[in-house]
């Protein structure tokens, strides 16, 4: 089941209405996901600076966390709290030595994703909950990826829900099931690919890394996704400065897209699209199996 929405804006004058057009799409789906929700919300960054978006143990000071980092940082670490999350701030070139820092604490940090612009937050509960949990309607972005779920393969757990980030500035949602992770997820590992948990969706997310590390555009990784993931699926992918659509070769999940010359949106249906701006006006179609739909913005 599972609901898809995304969203990649032209006009940006609508930033700061981003979060809360966004919070409406993910919440007319929840019927579709009612057990937990996520989504991808890509903001302004700093040239120099990295965001790491974490899951702290319960009852963790954020605060002290941040002052325990700062050796890493090689300086002051800026954390923001949201929900069950919060967002560090450090310097692009500590990123690595921050990561090996938290990787070393006791209880774990979870790391959620890293970016320059994204920030990615999920969570068990309704989709509307959740949102509200992280403040959704009040962020401002460029564009964003979000998933509501139904869990029919797996646990419902945070670590299950959507999206999945396995890239610096890269994360991806998925309704469908892969038939092949298994193998697709070994060779990867294999490849240095890391996974953190069992869900077909992270194999699709890490599939892109790697393709993506080895060269290839977000386009060229999507075109190679059809040859080599087996199932059903439809992709939603974000990246810095790219939104892309992919559909199997027979497009067994149902998906309409519409466009108008301020955004462009994704809906697994047609009603989580129904309350956006301009709408009546849009060009509305349903994407066609297999092929790459793409759209980017200068960094």
């Amino acid at each position: 089941m599972c609901g898809i929405v995304g969203l990649f804006l032209k006009d940006a004058a609508l930033e700061r209405e981003f979060g809360a057009l966004f919070a409406g799409m993910l919440g007319v789906l929840s019927d579709r996901g009612p057990d937990s929700a996520g989504f991808a919300i890509y903001g302004r960054g700093e040239l120099d600076a990295v965001k790491l978006t974490i899951r702290p143990p319960r009852g963790t000071d954020l605060a002290a966390l941040a002052r325990a980092l700062e050796p890493a940082a090689g300086g002051v670490v800026e954390a923001r709290r949201r929900g069950s999350h919060a967002v560090l701030v450090v310097p692009a070139t500590r990123e690595q030595a921050v990561l090996a820092a938290l990787a070393a604490r006791t209880p774990p940090v979870a790391l959620v994703s890293r970016g320059r612009r994204m920030e990615v937050y999920k969570e068990v509960g309704r989709p509307t909950e959740v949102t509200e949990s992280f403040g959704l309607e009040r962020m401002a972005g460029s564009h964003g990826i979000g998933h509501t779920r139904m869990a029919t393969e797996s646990a419902v757990t945070t670590e299950g829900a959507h999206p999945f980030s396995t890239g610096r500035d890269q994360c991806l949602v998925h309704n469908g099931s892969l038939s092949n992770h298994n193998a697709v997820r070994r060779e990867l590992r294999r490849a240095g690919i890391a996974f953190e948990t069992e869900n077909d969706t992270e194999v699709a997310a890490g599939y892109l890394s790697w393709r993506m590390g080895q060269g290839a555009s977000l386009a060229e990784a999507l075109q190679g996704a059809v040859g080599d993931l087996d199932g059903f699926y439809t992709f939603v992918v974000g990246t810095e400065s790219g939104f892309g659509v992919l559909r199997d070769p027979i497009a067994c999940k149902p998906a309409v897209m519409a466009e108008t010359d301020r955004y462009v949106a994704f809906g697994t249906e047609y009603r989580a699209l129904a309350a956006l701006p301009g709408i009546e006006a849009a060009r509305v179609w349903e994407p066609e199996p297999g092929r790459v739909y793409l759209w980017e913005r200068a960094a």
